[in-house]
């Protein structure tokens, strides 16, 4: 047996977590360092780590890990209250960066090597990339400035997670279609009984799941190993009988969880087998993918092309989204500002799409010089575009702590007379 699977997992958790610190402290988000490590200590580089089947299989666990956390995490009651307006900045905030990613994939064009798979799927794919949105960042920043229960505020976190479901489908058919030579009504009609099943399987295990929490309070361990059991079990069927991303399953199983009392416990668990093990690898797996690929003027030039696009369309596509929804000018703009951020998401599509052959490993480096761009460059918009922003929250927790700071004085003043 070869036990060099091992050296390249040190390597990988410390090379990932020495350049986590490094870019934090740079005040960059740490998945900027974990890719950084990968590229360095890979083939493209150093050359210290290798990225073997055990190496791809653990950074697929890590993915479908992360999916299923996104799932726990989402809102559903916050996707209800979004309601219309989140939905519309959403679809134009997928349409605008799919036709841009694709017309510049047709430019350059992409997959007309005959590699892979055809070339419209190819090139369709690149727009895929650019649909997604990580809102993660977003959030933090906007918790920093105090805008987030503003009303774009309030818009972009439900249009993110919004974006999220139709990025999935997205991703679903295009990776359904790249499988063989399916027609286009067999592939929807497949995609469609997924969902139906997978909805009905969250619906039936949310339902199992709290009356076993119910009868058994006392050990919640084993109800974090059902999960997970849950997530495997319908991230295999999605793919095995449906032709569907395993990262759907995996979604959508995390929404079975979500809103129940022991998500939070739940989520903490998987955090820490994501943060130890799964997360630095599948990310560190995205730099080892690039071997030692020259940038040419081609590249160089479609890098700077794509992330113009990436920033551009997202901006464009949610403004106007928000506009048709009546938001005001410079609210239309932190919108789409805000839904700027590829992150953690554009990864996962481009890491899917590279093992089904719908990406060439040429374009894969200006990918992830995009990613991490967009990522580092949206909290920097953001507190320019927010500058000045008076807007009144939605809930106005301000003077609600005012309120409660005067009552607590008044107490604390009744108890002084009493003595």
């Amino acid at each position: 047996m070869d036990y060099e699977f091992l050296k390249f997992l040190a390597l990988i958790l410390l090379s990932t977590k020495l350049f986590g610190l490094l870019t934090r402290k740079m005040k960059l988000p740490q998945v900027v360092g974990a890719l950084l490590a990968g590229v360095i200590f890979g083939p493209g580089c150093l050359g210290l780590i290798e990225k073997t089947d055990f190496i791809s299989s653990l950074a697929e666990l890590g993915v479908i890990l992360l999916m299923f956390t996104v799932g726990m995490e989402t809102d559903i009651n916050e996707l209800k209250k979004s309601g219309k307006a989140s939905f519309i900045i959403a679809v134009c905030g997928v349409i605008v960066p799919l036709i841009g990613g694709f017309a510049v994939a047709k430019l350059w064009g992409i997959g007309e090597t005959g590699e892979g798979a055809s070339a419209i799927l190819q090139q369709f794919f690149i727009g895929v990339i650019l649909t997604a949105t990580s809102v993660s960042i977003t959030v933090e920043t906007l918790k920093e400035l105090g805008k987030l229960s503003t009303r774009a505020g309030n818009a972009i976190l439900g249009a993110a997670l919004i974006d999220d479901i139709l990025g999935i489908i997205a991703l679903t058919v295009i990776t359904s279609l790249a499988g063989g030579d399916a027609k286009i009504w067999v592939v929807l009609g497949k995609i469609a009984l997924f969902f139906v099943v997978a909805i009905i399987a969250a619906v039936a295990y949310h339902f199992i799941f709290n009356k076993w929490r119910n009868r058994d309070k006392k050990d919640l361990r084993r109800h974090t190993i059902a999960s997970f059991v849950f997530c495997l079990v319908l991230a295999w069927a999605a793919e095995e009988f449906f032709g569907v991303a395993d990262i759907t399953g995996a979604f959508f199983a995390g929404l079975a969880l979500s809103g129940s009392p022991n998500v939070k416990y739940a989520t903490s668990k998987f955090d820490t087998l994501s943060y130890m093990l799964l997360s630095p690898v599948f990310f560190a797996s995205i730099g080892l993918s690039m071997t030692s690929i020259k940038m040419n003027s081609n590249l160089v030039w479609f890098t700077v092309v794509i992330v113009l696009i990436a920033l551009i369309t997202k901006v464009i596509g949610c403004g106007l989204g928000a506009k048709i929804c009546r938001y005001s000018g410079k609210e239309s703009l932190q919108v789409g500002v805000g839904m700027i951020s590829r992150g953690e998401v554009a990864l996962i599509v481009a890491q899917k799409g590279a093992i089904l052959g719908l990406i060439d490993e040429a374009f894969f480096v200006p990918i992830i010089i995009m990613v991490v761009f967009t990522t580092v460059i949206t909290p920097i918009l953001l507190k320019f575009v927010f500058k000045g922003h008076n807007a009144e929250p939605v809930e106005n927790g301000l003077v609600q702590m005012v309120n409660d700071r005067h009552a607590y004085e008044q107490q604390i003043q009744e108890l002084s007379r009493k003595k």
